[in-house]
C-alpha cells in the first residue's frame, strides 16, 4: 500500500474529500505501509477463573497477559454464559446462545433453543469480517456442534472439535480443511497448548503472504480445562506453593485484587461455596482446608500446581505469539482481546475426579503424586480450588452466580486507536458484545450496521466514554439471572429468585428479595420476556446429561 503522501487524488477523490467522505478512504491509506484497519487476535482460555491471572490478583505467573493488561484495558464486570458451548456460540455469533440453537451442550434435546449445534443460518464473526476483506484462522477449541470450522468462514483450522480429552496425544487434534498437514512432533515433544501456538504462528506466517489484507486469528486454548496435564518443568515451579490451601489462597488473592483495583476495598470474601456432586440435586459444602488429612492435602496441592502450570504454559504461548507480532512489526496494528469462556470448573466435589469425569477419585500418595499430570493420567482440580480460582465470588461454571459468569477480559488496542493504558473499567458487559466490537474495529471505527445483534461495541470504553445502561440475561441448566444496573436477580435451578445489590454486595452474601418485591417482579418479568424471545423456554425437563438429575421446569 502506498504512502499517503504519494497518493495522487483524482477529481472524484477531491470531491469526496469536500463532502466529508474522505475520512472513510483515509482509513485505508496510511503512512509506512500500514493497514489502518487492525488485525484482530481473539484469545480465549477454557475454564479460567476470575482471579487466576496475575493482573487480576492471582499468584500464577502470567507476565505476558499482565503486559497486555498494563498496556490495555481490563474489564471487571464482563460476563459469559457460564458454560463452554453456549459461551462460544455467543462469542462467535454475537447472539445469546439459545437464539442460535446452542443453549446447552452438543446434545439435541429437541427444543428450538437446544439443538446442540450452532444454526447454519447465523453467520459467525469469521464470515462477517471476511466480507470486510479479512483472512480468518482458528487454532484451538471449536465445540459448536458442527464438524468443520472451515465451513463457517475460517480459512484454516487446527485443534479439537470438542472439549480436550488429552494434552499429550497429537491424534486428538485435527487439521482442516481436508488434505492439510499438521506439524509433526518427535517422541515426547508434543504438548497441546504449545501445538496450538505453533499452528497459530504458522497461520500468521501464511497471512503475511497477503500483506494488503488484514487478518483475524481466533486462538482458543483448551487450558486449563481438565484433564490436568502439564510439562513437569512447569509444574515444579508451583511445587509446594499450594500447601497453604484454598482458604489462605482466597484471602491472599482478595487482598491483591483490592490493591490492584480489581474490586473495591469494601469487598468481603464470600463463604466457601457449596458444590453439587455428580447426579445430586442437593449441595454439599466445601470443607475447610485444615480439616483435611495430610495425605489429602498433598494430593490436592499437586492438582492445583498442575492447574497453575497449565495457566502458566498458556501464558508462555501467548508470549510466543506476541513475540512473533513484535518481530514482524504487527504489534502496533493488532487489536488483541483475551477472555475465558466461563468461571473455573468445580466438577464434581472438593477432591476432584480421576480416570474420567464422574464420581471416581483416587487419593494419590508417595510416588503416585509425582506422576499426576503426565501422559496416561486424568484428573480434575475439584470444587475447593475452583472456588479459589473464582475469588471472591460464589459458585462456578454451570451457574449464573458471579463465580460462573464473571471472567477476566483484556483489550489491548492498536496504535490507531486511543490506548487505555492500564485502565480498569467496571462497566457491565457480555460476550454478545464481542462481535459488535470486532466489527466496529474491522470497519475502521464505523459502527456496525448489524442492527439485529443484541450486543454493543465496547470500543467506547477505550476512550472512557461509557456505555448506555441496559439489562443482561443468563440461563444455563435452569440456573438463571438478569443483571440491570445495580441489581442482579439470580436463581439456582428449581429455586426461588434471589436479589442482590451488586454495587454494595457483588459477592452475593445478602439476599434482599424480601425487602424489594417490586424489583423482583420487574426483573423477573424482563427475564421471562427475554426467555420467550430467545428460545430459552420451555426449559428442558431432561438435559440428557447423566450428571444432572431430571427435574421439573422452574417457574
Amino acid at each position: 500500500m502506498k504512502n499517503l503522501a504519494c497518493v495522487v487524488l483524482s477529481p472524484l477523490a477531491w470531491a469526496c474529500f469536500a463532502c466529508g467522505a474522505w475520512l472513510s478512504l483515509e482509513r485505508r491509506l496510511v503512512a509506512d505501509d500500514e493497514i489502518r484497519v487492525p488485525n484482530i487476535l481473539l484469545i480465549v482460555a477454557d475454564d479460567l477463573g476470575f482471579s487466576d491471572l496475575g493482573c487480576y490478583g492471582g499468584e500464577i505467573e502470567t507476565p505476558n497477559l499482565d503486559r497486555l493488561a498494563k498496556g490495555g484495558l481490563r474489564l471487571t464486570q464482563f460476563y459469559t454464559t457460564g458454560r463452554c458451548c453456549p459461551s462460544r456460540a455467543s462469542l462467535l455469533t454475537g447472539f445469546y446462545p439459545h437464539r442460535v440453537g446452542l443453549g446447552h451442550m452438543t446434545q439435541d434435546i429437541g427444543l428450538p433453543g437446544y439443538r446442540g449445534r450452532v444454526s447454519s443460518h447465523v453467520p459467525l464473526i469469521a464470515e462477517r469480517v471476511s466480507k470486510l476483506g479479512y483472512r480468518s484462522f482458528l487454532s484451538g477449541k471449536w465445540h459448536l456442534g458442527t464438524d468443520d470450522p472451515t465451513q463457517h468462514g475460517f480459512e484454516e483450522f487446527y485443534g479439537t472439535l470438542v472439549s480436550a480429552k488429552t494434552f499429550w496425544d497429537p491424534k486428538h487434534f485435527l487439521r482442516m480443511p481436508r488434505g492439510r498437514s499438521a506439524k509433526e512432533y518427535g517422541n515426547g515433544e508434543f504438548y497441546g497448548t504449545d501445538a496450538l501456538a505453533d499452528h497459530a504462528i504458522d497461520f500468521l506466517t501464511q497471512a503475511r503472504e497477503t500483506p494488503d489484507q488484514p487478518w483475524f486469528l481466533y486462538l482458543a486454548f483448551n487450558a486449563p480445562h481438565f484433564p490436568l496435564h502439564a510439562p513437569e518443568e512447569t509444574i515444579v515451579k508451583y511445587a509446594g506453593r499450594y500447601d497453604i490451601g484454598w482458604d489462605a489462597v482466597r484471602r491472599q488473592r482478595l487482598n491483591r485484587m483490592k490493591d490492584l483495583g480489581i474490586v473495591p476495598r469494601t469487598t468481603e470474601l464470600s463463604p466457601r461455596s457449596p458444590h453439587y456432586d455428580w447426579g445430586e440435586s442437593n449441595a454439599s459444602d466445601n470443607p475447610a482446608w485444615n480439616s483435611l488429612t495430610k495425605e489429602r492435602r498433598a494430593d490436592l496441592s499437586r492438582r492445583m500446581a498442575i492447574y497453575a502450570a497449565m495457566v502458566d504454559r498458556m501464558d508462555q504461548n501467548v508470549g510466543r505469539v506476541m513475540e512473533y507480532l513484535d518481530e514482524h512489526g504487527q504489534s502496533n496494528n493488532t487489536l488483541i482481546v483475551f477472555t475465558s469462556d466461563n468461571g473455573a470448573c468445580a466438577e464434581w466435589d472438593a477432591y476432584g475426579f480421576d480416570i474420567k469425569s464422574g464420581t471416581d477419585n483416587i487419593l494419590h500418595r508417595g510416588d503416585l503424586i509425582e506422576q499426576m499430570g503426565a501422559a496416561g493420567s486424568y484428573h480434575s482440580v475439584g470444587s475447593g480450588w475452583a472456588n479459589a480460582s473464582n475469588t471472591p465470588w460464589r459458585l462456578y461454571k454451570h451457574f449464573n452466580h458471579e463465580g460462573g459468569i464473571a471472567v477476566p477480559f483484556i483489550v489491548h488496542s492498536p496504535r490507531s486507536m486511543t490506548p487505555a493504558s492500564g485502565a480498569i473499567d467496571a462497566t457491565p458487559s457480555h460476550l454478545i458484545d464481542v462481535v459488535p466490537t470486532l466489527l466496529e474495529a474491522a470497519s475502521g471505527g464505523e459502527r456496525s450496521p448489524e442492527s439485529d445483534l443484541p450486543g454493543v461495541s465496547l470500543l467506547p470504553l477505550l476512550h472512557d466514554a461509557g456505555l448506555e445502561r441496559r439489562s443482561l440475561f443468563f440461563e444455563h441448566e435452569g440456573n438463571r439471572a438478569v443483571r440491570s444496573g445495580r441489581w442482579k436477580l439470580v436463581a439456582l435451578r428449581g429455586h426461588d429468585w434471589e436479589l442482590y445489590d451488586i454495587e454494595a454486595d457483588r459477592t452475593e452474601r445478602n439476599d434482599v428479595a424480601a425487602e424489594h418485591p417490586q424489583k423482583v417482579r420487574e426483573l423477573s418479568k424482563s427475564w421471562d420476556a427475554w426467555a420467550r424471545d430467545n428460545a430459552v423456554v420451555p426449559l428442558p425437563h431432561d438435559y440428557q446429561a447423566k450428571y444432572l438429575p431430571v427435574s421439573q421446569t422452574p417457574e
